[in-house]
C-alpha cells in the first residue's frame, strides 16, 4: 500500500509518502509545501491544495494519514490549521484516497510503542524504521512520516494491537 502522510499546517504542510508491503517499508518522497507569511491566506490555502493535489497525482498513493487537530491556546492558528485541513482532506476526497485521522497520542504509540514520547524520540524511530541517514527536516517532515508510519501499522499488521517487535522493525522483518 502506498500512503501519503500529511502534518497539517498553513505555512509548513510537511509530508511523506511511504509504500508498506509484507511488513516492510520503503520511502518513496517527502518534503514539505512552504507558504509565504505575506501572501493573502486564502491564496495559501489554493496553493497547499494545488500542491498536495498535485503530489497525488504524482506518486498515485492509496490512503492518506492525516494528524487529528488538537486545541492549543491560540484559537486563531487552531482555526487557520483547521482551514488548511480542509484543503488537504478536499484534495485527497477528489483523487478518491482512503482518509485516516491520527491523534498525536497514537501516533507516538503506534511509531514508538509509547503514547507519551518526545519529539526527539518519534524522530529517531520514524529514522530506524524507514532506514533514513538521518532525521528529515524540517519536523513537521519527519511527523508526516510518522504519520504514515502509523496508518501502515493500523492496518493489521504485525503492529497491530500495540504489539510493536521494534526488533523485527530494525532488522527489516
Amino acid at each position: 500500500m502506498r500512503i501519503l502522510g500529511i502534518d497539517p499546517g498553513y505555512a509548513i504542510v510537511g509530508y511523506g509518502v511511504i509504500d508498506y508491503q509484507n511488513t516492510r517499508f520503503s520511502v518513496v518522497d517527502y518534503g514539505a509545501i512552504l507558504t509565504d507569511a505575506g501572501t493573502p491566506f486564502n491564496e495559501r490555502l489554493e496553493q497547499i491544495y494545488d500542491e498536495t493535489f498535485a503530489l497525488m497525482q504524482r506518486w498515485k498513493p492509496q490512503a492518506m494519514a492525516i494528524e487529528k487537530l488538537f486545541y492549543n491556546t491560540n484559537a486563531k492558528t487552531v482555526i487557520d490549521v483547521g482551514q488548511a485541513r480542509g484543503a488537504l482532506i478536499l484534495a485527497a476526497q477528489k483523487n478518491a484516497l482512503e482518509i485516516a485521522e491520527y491523534t498525536p497520542l497514537q501516533v507516538k504509540q503506534s511509531v514508538v510503542g509509547y503514547g507519551r514520547a518526545e519529539k526527539k524520540q518519534v524522530q529517531e524511530m520514524t529514522k530506524l524504521i524507514l532506514n533514513l541517514a538521518k532525521i528529515p527536516k524540517p519536523d513537521d517532515t519527519a511527523d508526516a512520516l510518522a504519520i504514515a508510519i502509523c496508518h501502515a501499522h493500523a492496518g493489521g499488521s504485525l503492529f497491530a494491537g500495540g504489539k510493536i517487535d521494534m526488533s523485527r522493525v530494525r532488522n527489516g522483518i
